[in-house]
């Protein structure tokens, strides 16, 4: 359950009209899931989203593990191998709203991929073939063409005794939309705010290509996660680049440390050393989290937009399954004004 207060300033206001709303709750998750694994070596996993107006599918794939010379096998919808900002649970990531880089494509989607672990799981290879969903304008469009995507990741350190971890990744889409068509629009740091900056629909697109480069690094209480993504939208007479980066920094001040669960896992559960309350009668786990991002969608006659978004988070894990999210953003639209967004969280997941 997410609430938030939205502040636009005068700029702002101006450029754009009112605000929708000022104030707005909204259940934003709300996913029952079966998974499990079948005579050692066939997965699967079933979740369905019953938040908002519609029932929604997310994870829905069977998989085969263990396969020789090839690793392992997923079919179905299921996330692409791409960004470690879209790979980490929603149940985990240290902000309410992901990176701004999740916003230049679809996480999940229709299709298959192939991944494997090497030297000790010190290096990770992924790759798939997807079908893309269709947003665009172009009617009877069921898939918008096709993606194929990748992702290597290197674990250069990895002390699990001293939580020392330094992961490095790469990751590319190949980008083939039936529609011609190409568009990206990024939130303010909330998903409960209007987006103010937008390429608007790009037409005439042969192809989009994604770069994405990816760096965490874990050292007991304090981890860092910062990403760069350039998109190339090449069109029938030349192309245009967008760009986003972001880096946020966190801390555990009772000590806890973040779980780096895999490379095609990202992060996950964090336990507490003592829960709030009961016969432990402890205060939780508290983490303290800020995080600096910037996106570029001005390119030619493109004009999108550039924002710079400053955020600063605390959240307090009563215990495994129980956390509160509180987060401040400043989203700061250049030439055309600021939002200030002050929102809070509370999950459960069991």
């Amino acid at each position: 359950m997410d609430h938030a207060q939205l502040f636009p300033n005068s700029d702002l206001e101006r450029n754009y009209g009112m605000l929708n709303h000022y104030s707005r709750t909204e259940l934003t998750s709300a996913r029952l899931f079966f998974s499990g694994e079948i005579y050692e070596n066939v997965e699967f996993k079933l979740q369905v989203d019953f938040a908002g107006e519609k029932v929604a599918f997310k994870d829905v794939y069977i998989g085969i593990t263990n396969i020789p010379a090839v690793g392992n096998l997923r079919i179905g919808q299921l996330h692409e191998p791409f960004r470690f900002s879209a790979l980490t649970s929603g149940k985990y990531t240290t902000f309410m709203e992901r990176g701004a880089n999740t916003h230049f494509s679809h996480n999940r989607n229709t299709g298959a991929v192939i991944f494997n672990d090497f030297f000790n799981k010190r290096l990770s290879v992924q790759l798939g073939a997807f079908q893309n969903p269709s947003d665009s304008t172009v009617e009877g469009l069921h898939h918008d063409g096709y993606a194929v995507t990748g992702r290597i990741t290197a674990l250069p350190i990895r002390d699990i005794e001293k939580s020392r971890l330094l992961h490095l990744g790469v990751g590319y889409s190949f980008r083939n939309p039936e529609s011609k068509e190409y568009e990206v629009s990024i939130s303010p740091g909330s998903k409960l705010a209007d987006k103010f900056i937008e390429t608007d629909i790009i037409q005439n697109v042969n192809d989009v290509g994604l770069l994405n480069l990816e760096a965490v690094y874990i050292h007991g209480p304090f981890s860092l996660q910062s990403e760069y993504l350039d998109a190339t939208v090449n069109i029938d007479n030349g192309n245009y680049h967008f760009s986003n980066y972001y880096a946020e920094l966190s801390y555990f001040i009772t000590g806890e440390s973040k779980k780096y669960q895999g490379s095609y896992q990202g992060f996950g559960r964090v336990k507490p050393k003592k829960n709030f309350g009961g016969k432990e009668k402890g205060f939780g786990a508290w983490e303290v989290a800020a995080e600096f991002s910037q996106t570029d969608l001005n390119d030619g006659i493109v004009k999108g937009g550039q924002q710079f978004q400053l955020a600063m988070g605390v959240n307090w894990y009563l215990n495994p399954v129980t956390r509160f999210m509180f987060n401040y953003s400043h989203a700061s639209i250049e030439n055309k004004g600021n939002l200030d967004v002050v929102q809070a969280r509370l999950q459960i997941d069991f």
